[in-house]
């Protein structure tokens, strides 16, 4: 008998100490339905990757306490220029955008996708990833808002009506006079550097401009080109990359402020897992999107069909000029503070080998 006492006394205090480890007790994920705004529905970023991680994997990862309401941008009708507006106003939870996109209230937004500043795929991450405190500084005093996380596009490149496939020479010089697609100021600013005209176009409305002359160029990823049907009504893939379109995760302070920390703890440990999703489609897709545009392989139907022109040396000497005189300069006006460029120098200034200053 007393030794059978001692047994169930050994396992009352197991159990006490198991419970205060915390082993065995139930996570506090509350109950929350987000209303969330995805990035445009008929790309992969949405269709493959966004959709899927507040459709699936949140409401199944806190046993469908966590729910979301997520619709793409283009099934709201919204151009996604409005989204962080609209966060703030408390219309949405949570939003997915482009930092060019959003950076009216704040030109520091602007600073981590200048256009042409990085070439590179890997070094512009290093960039986005060194930016980030700015522009979760920023997102929370000009929007309310907490920044979740930054991804990418597939680099932005030129796509121009040249009328003739078969032209196979083309430098910065010959976009002298072009009405080209634009976005963003900062991709203006690259356009008027060149000598052209810049035209702001919402994505959707871009091939029709495109088909009735209202632009000669574009800008926008190679993949999304493609999904597009960019290839329908433009001749040819200039291959300069112009930027990669910063994106980002953020959710209205007060609706994350309201959150368990059980709950702010699956959110962050999922998005991690997406983030890496994001930058490794962001990767793949950059060449998977040159590929279909041309004469392929295209795993995702017939090929573009367009003449890819590489760029020069001297072209990319050009860019880097049109860079410093026109882009980074511009803005450094705009950001307007001395603290500004230093952060930003100290960023993806010093990854990109190119400095500001008033």
């Amino acid at each position: 008998m007393l030794q059978g006492m001692k047994t169930v006394a050994a396992a009352a205090v197991a159990a006490t100490i198991a419970l205060g480890a915390g082993v065995g007790v139930a996570a506090d994920y509350g109950k929350k339905e987000f209303t969330v705004v995805g990035t445009w529905g008929f790309l992969d970023h949405w269709k493959e990757r966004e959709s899927t991680f507040w459709q699936k994997v949140i409401p199944e990862a806190s046993g469908g306490a966590l729910t979301a309401n997520a619709k793409p941008l283009t099934e709201l009708g919204l151009s996604g220029f409005e989204v962080m507006r609209l966060m703030k106003l408390g219309t949405y939870d949570a939003v997915h955008g482009v930092t060019t996109y959003v950076s009216q209230d704040s030109p520091a937004i602007e600073g981590a996708d200048l256009a042409g500043t990085i070439q590179d795929i890997n070094d512009y991450r290093k960039a986005v990833e060194a930016y980030a405190p700015v522009i979760e500084r920023e997102f929370a005093e000009k929007y309310d808002a907490k920044l979740l996380m930054l991804y990418a596009w597939p680099s932005q490149q030129l796509w121009c009506n040249l009328g003739d496939k078969s032209i196979t020479e083309f430098s910065l010089d010959d976009l002298e006079g072009k009405k080209i697609r634009t976005y963003s100021t900062t991709l203006g600013d690259f356009i008027e550097g060149v000598g052209g005209s810049a035209v702001t176009i919402a994505f959707a409305e871009v091939v029709p401009a495109l088909q009735k002359g209202v632009a000669d160029c574009g800008l926008t990823g190679t993949l999304p080109a493609y999904n597009a049907k960019w290839w329908q009504v433009v001749t040819h893939n200039i291959r300069i990359r112009l930027g990669y379109a910063s994106s980002f995760l953020a959710m209205n302070m007060e609706t994350w402020n309201g959150l368990t920390p059980d709950a702010q703890n699956l959110i962050m440990e999922k998005l991690k897992v997406l983030e890496e999703e994001m930058w490794a489609a962001t990767k793949v897709n950059d060449q998977r999107g040159m590929d279909c545009n041309a004469s392929g392989p295209c795993d995702l139907g017939e090929p573009g069909g367009m003449t890819p022109i590489e760029v020069s040396d001297a072209d990319l000497d050009k860019l880097k000029q049109i860079v410093t005189d026109f882009v980074v300069k511009r803005w450094a006006e705009r950001c307007g503070t001395q603290e500004c460029i230093d952060e930003w120098n100290a960023t993806v200034g010093k990854i990109a080998g190119i400095e500001a200053s008033l």
